[in-house]
């Protein structure tokens, strides 16, 4: 009983913490949903063991610890595959900066040649 209170109030500190930052990261709503759904069948999941067995039984997967596995290594591969794009977009701005900043920071030729 104590681990599914503690299992329970993690993914609700997840979730909250995920949809609290939407102003600060350009998470499209997909992904929102995706994961509140993700952490709502993980409570499920705590809560009602034996629903993750029948569903795992429901999709041919042998037991529903296995199905919990095969849905984690999904959603690691999905966040690290997310991470490396932003990673990708961020690199690709400060590009963009650094770019923008040489331009503008360059001499003009007539300011060589007037020694200014």
């Amino acid at each position: 009983m104590l681990i599914q209170i503690l299992l329970i109030l993690a993914v609700v500190g997840l979730l909250v913490s995920f949809l609290r930052h939407h102003g600060k990261s350009r998470t499209a709503a997909g992904v929102k949903i995706g994961f509140a759904l993700f952490m709502v069948f993980g409570v499920i999941a705590v809560l009602v063991p034996s629903a993750t067995s029948a569903l795992a039984q429901l999709v041919g997967v042998g037991r529903g610890t296995d199905l919990l596995l095969y849905g984690t290594v999904v959603a690691f591969g999905f966040a690290t595959i997310n991470t490396y794009l932003r990673f990708k977009e961020l690199e690709h701005r400060y590009a963009k900066l650094v770019r923008a900043m040489a331009i503008q920071g360059a001499e003009k030729p007539e300011d060589r040649a007037t020694g200014s």
